[in-house]
């Protein structure tokens, strides 16, 4: 594989925060192919679910051929058994999916989270199929390590949703600045037992006086 379309495929950051009552997931919206920055606007957060969201680092055409499948999963377990999927059963079956095709994987490192009958749950989920579940917060992508060191020494579960949703942005503004793969706009999801919540550009601005990169 062209070395350049390799290391284009890896640059993104993504964080997943879990809260007593809730889960917030957060992006970049940068995508990249190599050195060139192919899009400012890219998605990396999907709602497969009515109460789960996906987050997405690695190819892009991989990530959107993975949440159209997962959408049209999660809505035929509905239908079928006449109750929501749980987030469990989600990261089970996406592990299983990509780890049947473990020989032309996926490129794709995610994030599934969101609130079912038992509470906010988030797992992460590599190329392979390996899931595990995280208790408290997780990172992804190129600028995990920089995301990873606001969110070790910020992070509590007793955080309120706004509080939760300043610190994911400040963990992807901080990636952003040391990290060419990620930049540009930050995308954010607030998930409770209510609602799947998208915050608004003007919302995410407004949490910080400091431009992202």
């Amino acid at each position: 594989m062209n070395e350049q379309y390799r290391e284009g495929m890896t640059g993104t950051t993504t964080v997943g925060l879990v809260l007593r009552d809730a889960v917030v997931l957060a992006s970049e919206m940068r995508a990249t192919m190599g050195y060139l920055i192919a899009s400012k606007k890219a998605k990396k957060i999907y709602q497969i679910a009515d109460r789960i969201g996906m987050t997405t680092a690695g190819g892009v055409g991989d990530a959107q051929q993975i949440a159209r499948l997962m959408t049209v999963e999660c809505s035929l377990y509905q239908i079928r058994r006449g109750r929501p999927i749980t987030i469990g059963a989600v990261a089970t079956l996406l592990s299983n999916i990509l780890n049947a095709n473990r020989y032309y994987p996926f490129y794709v490192q995610l994030l599934v989270g969101g609130v079912d009958e038992s509470g906010p749950k988030l797992y992460a989920v590599d190329a392979l199929g390996g899931a595990s579940r995280e208790e408290e917060m997780v990172a992804t992508g190129s600028g995990s390590p920089m995301a990873f060191g606001v969110l070790e020494d910020r992070y509590s579960r007793d955080l309120s949703e706004d509080e939760a949703v300043a610190l994911a942005v400040r963990a992807i503004r901080s990636a952003m600045k040391r990290d060419a793969g990620s930049g540009e706009g930050i995308h954010v999801v607030v998930i409770t037992k209510e609602a799947y919540r998208e915050l608004t550009e003007s919302e995410v601005a407004g949490l910080s006086p400091v431009s992202p990169a």
